[in-house]
């Protein structure tokens, strides 16, 4: 899993890395976050399609989803395209998909927290809904959980242990170093990190970030430019209990 793809940078190092990075894992499936990909904010027809060909099975996203319009027909006709489940009823799009790759059967969810972002729905319960009825059904389910607060994320961790294999956190751009197995058998990371300029300011122009500290004007972040790396995490699932083995940061 691939944490959020921010700008040119982000896309660089999603082109020049992933497609090895697949090779040398003989990763089963791929999914990368990409709602930033598109200039630092947003996603826009045409870089999606670019992740998909670089080896994404499938593409989450997040709060910024929404910054480009021309998305909105994609994100009801690409079943492999995601945005936050816990939208209410009436937002284009959807929030999870199950595909079978290697004979095996996986469902991603995708879902907001609440904690310092938009009230949307209870991702809690969202979650808890669908990895239920996908775990049931004989899945390994994985959940990218697009959220502010560490403490909220460790919460959907538990909360989802035993019936997801993993629960990884996307947002901060800050990769965490606190991956473990919990009690249950799922994976979990508070955060994958940003795919894209790692000095810099999460992923933006570290000039201007400081401007908006000492001056406090609300200044529009410019995503940085420079050379990308990529941030995420590799987890190693048993097929069969569906349990995870392992989880590594990349």
């Amino acid at each position: 899993m691939i944490g959020d793809v921010s700008g040119e940078a982000g896309m660089g190092a999603l082109f020049l890395g992933l497609p090895s990075l697949i090779r040398q894992t003989r990763a089963d499936l791929v999914v990368v976050n990409g709602e930033n990909a598109s200039g630092g904010f947003g996603l826009d027809v045409g870089d999606y399609e670019k992740i998909r060909s670089y080896g994404a099975d499938v593409v989450t996203s997040g709060n910024h989803i929404w910054q480009k319009s021309e998305i909105y027909p994609l994100l009801d006709s690409e079943d492999r395209l995601l945005r936050p489940i816990n939208y209410p009823v009436g937002v284009p799009g959807h929030g999870s998909v199950t595909l079978t790759k290697a004979g095996v059967t996986f469902t991603v969810i995708n879902a907001q927290g609440r904690v310092d972002l938009v009230n949307a729905d209870c991702p809690f319960r969202a979650c808890r809904e669908e990895a239920e009825r996908a775990w049931k059904q004989g899945s390994i389910v994985l959940v990218d959980f697009h959220a502010e607060n560490a403490q909220e994320k460790e919460a959907m961790g538990f909360h989802l242990d035993g019936i997801a294999s993993a629960v990884v956190g996307t947002h901060t751009h800050v990769q965490t170093a606190d991956e473990k197995i919990l009690p249950g058998g799922c994976a979990y990371i508070t955060d994958i990190g940003m795919s894209g300029v790692q000095h810099q300011v999460i992923g933006s122009k570290a000039e201007v970030a400081i401007r908006r500290q000492l001056t406090q004007i609300p200044l529009k972040s410019e995503v940085a430019e420079g050379r990308g790396e990529l941030k995420g995490a590799l987890i190693t699932i048993d097929p069969q209990s569906r349990k995870a083995l392992s989880i590594e940061r990349i």
